[in-house]
């Protein structure tokens, strides 16, 4: 296993080096839940690279899918390329060094992605750094409805988790859902831009299976973790 720090003990990512392209944490696969309810989007984007295990997979295993990937830190950007088999840009990968927050205002990225996964991070990582109602929004007006936005909570400060999911809540009309918080304490949240969130059971449970068998995610575990939250279920 190679590991990602930023000079302090909290893990920013992980790779298993003779499985490059696998999710090794259990957090980081709880971020790829939103398969549960949505087909792999035209585009995916990505704030925060960490490790590059998320932009990874969504580049091998969703062929059909654009990912873009928005990292603040030139240096985690080359890290990635040196250690942690990310590929080159190419058609389908776009690797944007800037700040993640002033991304989502830009007027040319509104209503393009079917699925945002937020998970930023700095060497402390008491809260993400950024969680501001304005970011929210702007995420949401990224996504083109039905789109869903995935985000990673963790921290020291536990005031962060509550904060943090009322905003979620509040910009995307309730419709989300909260996945069981893993070991070391990331909690996955699931947000809903577009109808209201109704599904039927029997497809649920179907599609987890299909998610197990295809890509080896732990679409079961998900389906009776959030089964008596939705709607229809």
């Amino acid at each position: 296993m190679r590991h990602l720090h930023f000079g302090s003990v909290w893990i920013q990512g992980a790779m298993r080096i003779r499985r490059p392209f696998e999710l090794e944490l259990d957090y980081v696969r709880n971020m790829m839940a939103w398969l549960l309810f949505m087909t792999p989007p035209r585009n995916v984007l990505q704030l925060g690279l960490g490790a590059a295990a998320l932009t990874k997979w969504c580049w091998r295993f969703l062929p059909d899918t654009q990912v873009t990937a928005v990292e603040a830190s030139a240096g985690v950007i080359a890290a990635c390329h040196q250690w942690f088999a990310l590929p080159p840009q190419d058609e389908r990968l776009r690797l944007v060094c800037a700040d993640a927050g002033e991304f989502v205002t830009r007027p040319r990225e509104r209503g393009r992605y079917g699925v945002i996964q937020v998970d930023v991070y700095d060497r402390d990582a008491r809260g993400p750094v950024l969680d501001s109602l304005a970011f929210y929004r702007d995420c949401r007006r990224c996504l083109a409805p039905p789109g869903m936005l995935v985000v990673n909570l963790f921290g020291g400060d536990r005031r962060s988790f509550t904060e943090n999911l009322q905003r979620i809540i509040e910009v995307f009309d309730s419709q989300v859902l909260v996945l069981p918080p893993v070991a070391a304490g990331n909690l996955v949240v699931l947000a809903f831009a577009g109808p209201p969130l109704s599904v039927d059971s029997g497809d649920l449970f179907a599609r987890a299976d299909e998610l197990q068998k295809q890509w080896r995610l732990p679409g079961p575990a998900w389906a009776k973790a959030l089964r008596h939250a939705i709607p229809g279920v």
